[in-house]
């Protein structure tokens, strides 16, 4: 394990404007570095990387992070492996723990997702081994077509009819970790323990980074369900997994757009067809974070589905979940493939370049696809027909976040039902706000300075990372850590890591969001240390914003103190204790009501 001082050293003596411009061609503007984005086409650079922060963040895509992050996501590397090539280019020795250990102390050293991530690299191993082994699925990959260097690419394999076939590679076939990788299953009543793939041949599911984190089973005897995934895990999530998109990142760049499918086979044939953009979801809908992930990578998203009805309800589905991870400069589209066929048949019956053809004449623009699915039961010359229509639109637009995109779609509803525009979008309500966990790390517009304050915790968050000397200044005492928003925690989180000495208080925006890294504050302190890089920051003088987030903070308190003896107050008499401290109550919130703030920020008033 790397000690995490090492890697605060590591981040202090490199520099990312080095790191990032041996790879990249940057040209500086101003205080920042910018280049086009090595992980989305574009014309316009929009990459910046911040010699001051030690941190990029691209405004086209949302891509952000720190050397380390770099590294990962531009060469494909796994964490350790991007610090040891980070460290060899600083002329730094990665330190190991010293002495001899045994090898049970050895893997408590792990942590317990590398030890899971170990399990499925030795399973899917076993699988390809009994791949070789077996005539009947080897036949079953000829009679599909699918040629043996594609197997190999994908990492194909075969799961024996054996209750138990993966006892052979591990011994103690009754750790827990097993169960907990989803290879096994424990019944509850016995305890008894089967592998959870039999029979079937084996998909390997892969992260961003290439490692394997589930499998994916077909059954080869007509047994059901005929495609079994891994349950989830602490790998692995379906709604944020896509099936090939570690080997389709450089098709998806060289393509312009992603390829999204129903199914394995269809990915793999399509990719041995020439086709290597095409990725497919996990037995589950396309989900909003499936969509924010593509959207990393290019703008360009084209749903490419079975003309039956099944997919079309499947089309329809990954519409509704696209519309709240849009942006202005998104394109989605969606195309049908004749009822008899899937892309898999499709392009083994007529070839590569009949498939792109019918994507390129046939595939539909998603207002198009949206207004046609709409209006495809109702009559627009009655009246009846266009409040039907205004109606069914509604909630639909109502999702989308990208404000001019909304605004196209506003327009051409306004065209087909007559309502005016205007009308329609004080009718139509704004998109809620996304929850922390599904917000999309894209490009936001700028903060219009006195006009649209951020959200108490957010700014506290922000001005934490850029002067985390200030958390000193700060208790977890008084932060509403009972509120939903993450930004609370991850501000107590910063305030204790100073308090205690694991972190340095004069720590860089990089090197903070690097200590952090797999815990669950990871992903509100890089969103946020990114947006710092594109938005104006709404504070001139860091004190004086301080005080003013402390003094909104105490009043806050006051007020749900006071709220709290009030309610009490409307279902019993309050006794004279209560009475007093509501009297003291009071008195402080007025004191703190005129002597106000300085207005070093334009603070958010309370809902």
């Amino acid at each position: 394990m790397i000690p995490r001082d090492f890697i605060d050293e590591l981040l202090a003596r490199v520099d990312l404007v080095d790191v990032v411009g041996k790879r990249l061609k940057l040209k500086k503007s101003g205080a920042n570095y910018f280049a086009c984005c090595p992980f989305h086409g574009e014309k316009t650079p929009s990459f910046s990387v911040s010699p001051a922060r030690q941190f990029y963040h691209c405004f086209g895509c949302g891509a952000h992070g720190t050397a380390i992050t770099f590294l990962m996501e531009y060469e494909g590397l796994g964490f350790v492996d991007a610090v040891e090539a980070l460290a060899a280019e600083a002329g730094l020795k990665v330190p190991r723990a010293q002495g001899a250990i045994s090898a049970a102390e050895a893997a408590q050293q792990k942590s317990e997702r590398q030890l899971l991530l170990e399990l499925h690299a030795k399973a899917a191993d076993f699988y390809r081994r009994s791949l070789e082994r077996s005539p009947k699925a080897r036949a079953y990959l000829e009679q599909r077509g699918i040629l043996p260097a594609t197997a190999e690419r994908f990492g194909l394999g075969y799961a024996p009819s054996e209750w138990q076939a993966l006892a052979a590679i591990f011994p103690h076939y009754s750790e827990p970790l097993l169960e907990k990788a989803g290879l096994v299953i424990a019944q509850p009543d016995s305890g008894k323990r089967y592998d959870r793939f039999r029979d079937r041949l084996i998909f390997p599911i892969h992260d961003r980074q290439g490692k394997i984190i589930a499998f994916g089973g077909r059954s080869l005897d007509g047994g059901e369900p005929k495609y079994l995934n891994s349950p989830e895990t602490p790998l692995f999530e379906k709604g944020r997994t896509l099936y090939g998109l570690a080997l389709a990142r450089d098709g998806i760049r060289e393509a312009g757009f992603a390829l999204v499918t129903e199914g394995y086979i269809d990915v793999i044939m399509l990719a041995q067809h020439g086709l290597t953009n095409a990725v497919a979801a996990l037995g589950t809908a396309t989900t909003a974070e499936h969509v924010r992930t593509l959207l990393a990578l290019t703008d360009q998203i084209v749903f490419c589905f079975d003309g039956d009805a099944a997919g079309r309800r499947a089309a329809w589905r990954a519409l509704e979940n696209s519309l709240e991870a849009l942006k202005d400069d998104s394109r989605l589209r969606f195309v049908f493939l004749p009822p008899e066929h899937d892309p898999d048949s499709f392009v083994r019956a007529h070839g590569a370049d009949a498939f792109r053809a019918l994507i390129t004449d046939e595939a539909k623009p998603l207002t198009t696809y949206l207004f046609d699915e709409l209006t495809r039961d109702e009559d627009l010359h009655t009246a009846e027909g266009r409040a039907r229509l205004a109606h069914l639109a509604k909630p639909l637009i109502g999702q989308i976040r990208a404000p001019m995109l909304r605004l196209q779609l506003e327009k051409e509803l306004a065209s087909r039902t007559g309502i005016a525009a205007e009308t329609l979008h004080e009718w139509i309500p704004p998109a809620e706000t996304a929850s922390p966990s599904s917000r999309p790390a894209a490009r936001r517009p700028r903060l219009a300075a006195r006009r649209a304050p951020l959200p108490l915790a957010a700014l506290l968050l922000r001005l934490l990372i850029t002067h985390p000397l200030l958390a000193s200044r700060l208790s977890v005492g008084l932060l509403p850590l009972e509120d939903p928003e993450p930004e609370w925690r991850a501000c107590a989180a910063i305030i204790d890591a100073i308090d205690v000495g694991t972190l340095d208080a004069h720590a860089t925006p990089a090197v903070l969001v690097e200590h952090f890294r797999a815990s669950e504050h990871e992903e509100v302190l890089a969103r946020h240390a990114a947006s710092l890089l594109e938005e104006t920051l709404p504070w001139e003088d860091p004190e004086a914003t301080l005080a003013d987030i402390l003094h909104t903070l105490r009043r806050r308190r006051l007020e749900r103190e006071i709220e709290a003896l009030i309610a009490l107050s409307r279902q019993r008499k309050l006794t004279p204790e209560e009475t007093v401290h509501l009297g003291e109550l009071l008195r402080e919130k007025n004191r703190l009501t005129s002597v106000g703030t300085s207005g070093a920020i334009p603070m958010p008033q309370p809902p």
